[in-house]
């Protein structure tokens, strides 16, 4: 099976990157977390309504085909599938985007004006009682209405969550796994480029700080385990097996969370200053590592794929025999 980007594939994750360097850069990243704060949306540790969602950006989203890029083209949809969307959505892990991105791209053709980026959709998708981004919601996916709820705890500045109640709908969770393992890939990478670039800046002892062995290994070992995590996730999303997916996302998870802790520990106490984006992306990696497939549900599923073979292996085996 050929995983190779075709060239339509690798100028579609250049319009992306373009797209959303020109509106949500740095600066952008910066701003909003500035404005997190500011609106009353951090107030001693509980996230509450502050707007996070750039709506303008939203619909920018919506006309690009960002949320309908899996939909027909006979339903105004871009027609493509699951591997173009991962690269769509690892950009938008690697510029740090906030939003229920994965929720309104699921609900496109479902919701009216999720495909359009008109509409903000959420999801109950962290295995419990928790969403994120009700109040700035316009519909939950699979719910009539929006549902109450109140502000709790977020350790990600622009993931404010809300406890209410509700369950996901099935059919979705795969899809919204792999998309979400798709933003911690992107994530991953961005962490790998940060770490070498500041240890080629930082210098001690005479020396970029990239010419201790030390820092050689941290940033070997973040540049694995993100193209690890690069390959289970583009070939869970040609083949949409379910296991293929848990373990893409588990590999993902690791990627962004393990890559992002590295990160840290290059920038030393750089990393943990609101001058640097590195704690960032630890915390929306947290957070993302308990959206759609947590570990244990990845696990369990990938436990269970593997009994079923070796059961089925057993009895061709027992059968082989018999015959023999």
């Amino acid at each position: 099976m050929d995983f190779r980007l075709t060239e339509d594939q690798r100028d579609l994750r250049a319009g992306i990157r373009d797209l959303l360097a020109g509106r949500y850069g740095r600066e952008a990243l910066r701003e909003s977390v500035r404005a997190s704060e500011s609106s009353g949306a951090v107030s001693s540790g509980v996230v509450s309504s502050g707007a996070v969602v750039d709506r303008r950006l939203w619909r920018e989203l919506g006309e690009a085909g960002f949320f309908s890029l899996r939909l027909p083209e006979s339903e105004g949809g871009v027609g493509l599938g699951l591997p173009e969307a991962v690269l769509v959505f690892e950009e938008a892990g690697r510029a740090l985007l906030p939003g229920p991105l994965v929720a309104t791209h699921l609900a496109a053709g479902a919701v009216p004006g999720a495909a359009s980026g008109s509409a903000v959709v959420t999801a109950f998708d962290l295995g419990g009682p928790l969403v994120a981004y009700l109040g700035e919601a316009d519909a939950v996916l699979g719910a009539e209405g929006l549902p109450a709820g109140e502000p709790v705890r977020s350790v990600d500045p622009l993931t404010p969550l809300w406890r209410s109640s509700g369950v996901l709908p099935s059919g979705y969770r795969e899809a919204g796994a792999l998309l979400t393992a798709a933003l911690q890939l992107g994530s991953a990478l961005r962490t790998v480029e940060l770490a070498v670039r500041y240890a080629g800046e930082r210098e001690q002892f005479g020396q970029p700080i990239g010419g201790f062995q030390a820092v050689k290994h941290l940033c070997a070992r973040m540049l694995v385990r993100a193209e690890v995590a690069r390959t289970a996730v583009y070939a869970a999303a040609v083949t949409g097996d379910a296991a293929e997916i848990a373990a893409a996302k588990l590999l993902a998870d690791e990627a962004a969370v393990r890559g992002a802790r590295d990160c840290l520990q290059v920038h030393g106490g750089m990393g943990f200053t609101w001058e640097a984006d590195v704690h960032l992306h630890l915390k929306r990696a947290w957070v993302r590592a308990e959206q759609w497939h947590t570990a244990p549900e990845a696990e369990e599923l990938l436990a269970a794929r593997l009994g079923a073979e070796a059961e089925e292996e057993a009895v061709a085996e027992a059968e082989a025999a018999a015959m023999g």
